[in-house]
């Protein structure tokens, strides 16, 4: 579901891949006008895993929600001056498509206080993705049991993920700017630094620089505290967390495991109410948490650790996830079921963010590509039938496309 608190704000996104797309799906969760250019047949990404027997990409339409499509040659001059056009009469983009004609210094000539948000992979403009960031910010040295010699990724693009937020939040912030000064900004965000500045955040570059200390590969461990995945009786896997000291009271009353606690930290000369010695003697707690755990089917646990309100969840697969877990279903408050063209009627989430009692606008399927071309020129630029019309013949924009296998024309760039 959406909310429509940002109805005022229209903006123009030319992107692909996951952070500036996820950026204007989250500014289009709150009610703005995201309007992405596509080039006439599909960007780099429309075709992107994982397809539907139609050929429509879920990657795609996933991100895509929400918004409108206009499609449009932008090889072409005429196809690049609407654009321009566009970005002058609604006054916010959205790019992570480096392109010199749409530069800042270009569409200020056409509106002054225009807003643009710029994603590149180095604050130097050099390409980088989510995955060759990771691997220069030490985390995969350090993920389960990797090395430097035998790194592990993680499949999840936190990178593009946090980007996108920051770039959703720069572009209020720059908003709220315009409205009390009139003047527009120039906002430029590199995914390297988001990832970096994270380390910064986190204290792990303090950590290198001034204690002189890499992190250690502890496996499943949560750093810092006590926290592990476990087996259970049938054949189950669990991750408990026991970072608070509510927590570690909670996970101690429901496995009865006080009197041993107090063995060893009488045995170790530790005082398990701090963190940081749970986390030293987290081999010898777990032995013993691992013990209560492996003797007991995952209902039982389930039914003892819900009555402690112990930390703790299941590993499932997502389709289990979709099968089981109430968090994610129709019945859910952020999951709605939409019938999106080329792909059918499914699940999907809009915002996660609750607002008291405020109701909520539903989500909108992705758009065919052009779904939105001539409603957008009508409407944003003022353009006439018959202008449109010429526009069409003429080839510099197309749609609303019908099949998802069949391409109006080659992708521009």
């Amino acid at each position: 579901m959406n909310h429509p608190l940002l109805t005022h704000l229209r903006v123009i996104e030319s992107s692909a891949f996951v952070a500036a797309p996820l950026a204007g799906l989250t500014l289009a969760q709150f009610g703005a006008d995201v309007i992405r250019i596509d080039p006439i047949g599909g960007g780099i990404d429309y075709g992107r895993l994982p397809l539907m027997p139609t050929g429509r990409s879920l990657y795609w339409t996933g991100l895509n929600k929400s918004k409108r499509s206009l499609a449009v040659d932008l090889r072409r001059q005429e196809g690049r001056e609407l654009v321009q056009e566009l970005c002058a009469a609604t006054g916010v983009l959205l790019t992570n498509i480096a392109t010199s004609w749409l530069s800042h210094s270009v569409l200020a000539t056409r509106r002054a206080d225009v807003i643009s948000c710029t994603i590149s992979g180095n604050a130097d403009g050099s390409t980088a993705v989510d995955y060759t960031v990771n691997c220069a910010t030490g985390y995969p040295a350090i993920t389960g049991g990797g090395s430097v010699d035998a790194p592990v990724n993680n499949v999840v693009p936190a990178w593009d993920f946090a980007c996108a937020y920051q770039a959703a939040f720069a572009i209020l912030a720059a908003l709220e700017k315009r409205r009390r000064s009139g003047e527009g900004s120039e906002l430029k965000l590199a995914l390297s630094d988001v990832a970096f500045c994270s380390l910064s955040h986190l204290g792990i570059l303090a950590e290198a620089e001034l204690l002189g200390r890499e992190r250690e590969s502890i496996g499943n461990y949560i750093y810092g505290a006590f926290g592990r995945d476990f087996g259970t009786a049938d054949g189950r896997r669990i991750m408990i967390a026991a970072i608070s000291a509510g927590q570690w009271q909670a996970l101690l009353q429901a496995c009865g495991a006080a009197a041993k606690m107090a063995e060893l930290e009488s045995s170790l000369g530790l005082a398990f109410k701090n963190e940081s010695d749970r986390y030293e003697a987290r081999d010898s707690i777990a032995a013993v948490i691992a013990e209560w755990c492996a003797s007991r089917s995952l209902a039982e646990i389930a039914r003892v650790f819900d009555e402690h309100r112990v930390c703790w969840g299941v590993y499932r697969t997502v389709g289990d996830l979709l099968a089981s877990d109430p968090r994610v279903s129709k019945a859910a408050e952020v999951f709605e079921q939409v019938d999106t063209p080329g792909v059918g009627r499914h699940l999907t989430a809009g915002t996660p963010v609750r607002i008291g009692a405020q109701p909520r606008g539903s989500v909108r399927p992705a758009p065919w590509l052009g779904q939105h071309t001539d409603e957008v020129l009508l409407e944003v630029l003022r353009l006439d039938s018959a202008t449109i019309g010429r526009l069409h013949d003429a080839r510099i924009v197309a749609g609303p496309e019908e099949d998802p296998t069949v391409r109006n024309g080659p992708a521009g760039s």
